[in-house]
């Protein structure tokens, strides 16, 4: 107990060096911890929990080769750090960038970007809604990104632009088998189709039942894991419509509940859904 004692002295002297432990000492620790709860957070059911396991475990073996004045392990572990601090940001691109892309949506601050009006943001998910039944009673396949707060622009770029009015007709007919434009994903910022036809990163998706899903609903997952955008799938096997937010996605989606999540979603600007569901 004594030394356990000692041990929490020896690290409050070490994080204040020494001077009286004052309000800023608090304030730092404190945004430290938030710092590390985020970051487990962002990490939290991706590949990258495993290697931060590895990462711990090898600075635990450091530690202990240090007291055991095991010069060689020692020496060998260093060598291996230095070449690690690298590869880690190599390794860690993915969950990177996507930090990156959350700091930059400025969390609260999203809610002054959302729709102008109750009108329009009603107008924009009625025509979504309408859209999705016409395709799916069709029995085509869709993918509609819905642009947020980070820009899509990239992505959009890589179809062709179309640049005209949300309209359930238009989407419709994008995405009819024998359209030129329907292989491929609509991005859609407000109440304006962008472009069509656009090419969507489709990464390594880390879910365990990852495989049960179609092209389109991995893009789907990718693309909204990546961003805050939410998007819109129809499968064309199935005539299923789902919605992707958030890295995650909710299937089988009705007339109503597919009006309910879309608003909910505009409405609140949230990324994740509620629970994760089977696409169909």
């Amino acid at each position: 107990m004594d030394a356990i004692r000692q041990w929490v002295s020896d690290f409050v002297n070490i994080l204040t060096r020494g001077q009286p432990f004052g309000w800023n000492n608090v304030l730092d620790v404190l945004i430290v911890a938030v710092f590390i709860y985020y970051v487990l957070l962002l990490i939290r059911g991706t590949r990258a929990v495993q290697l931060l396991i590895g990462v711990m475990v090898l600075v635990l073996i450091y530690f202990v080769a240090t007291s055991l004045h095991l010069t060689l392990t020692t020496l060998l572990l260093q060598a291996l750090f230095a070449v690690a601090l690298i590869a880690l940001v190599v390794v860690f691109q993915p969950e990177l960038r996507r930090a990156l892309g959350q700091i930059g949506q400025l969390g609260p601050l999203n809610r002054l970007l959302a729709p102008g009006s109750e009108e329009e943001l009603e107008g924009i998910v009625d025509e979504l809604v309408r859209a999705a039944l016409l395709i799916s009673e069709a029995k085509h396949g869709a993918l509609i990104v819905l642009e947020r707060a980070t820009g899509l622009q990239d992505y959009s770029e890589t179809g062709v632009p179309v640049n005209g009015k949300l309209t359930a007709e238009l989407l419709a007919s994008i995405f009819m088998t024998r359209s030129p434009l329907h292989d491929g994903a609509v991005i859609v910022r407000g109440g304006q189709i962008l472009a069509a036809a656009c090419l969507l990163p489709l990464e390594e998706n880390t879910d365990r039942g990852a495989h049960r899903y179609g092209m389109r609903h991995r893009a789907a997952l990718s693309i909204s894991a990546q961003t805050d955008a939410i998007v819109v799938v129809v499968s064309e096997e199935t005539q299923a419509i789902s919605i992707a937010a958030g890295g995650r996605i909710i299937g089988a989606l009705d007339e109503e509940r597919l009006r309910r999540v879309l608003s909910s979603l505009l409405r609140s600007r949230i990324q994740p859904l509620p629970f994760r569901s089977k696409a169909s």
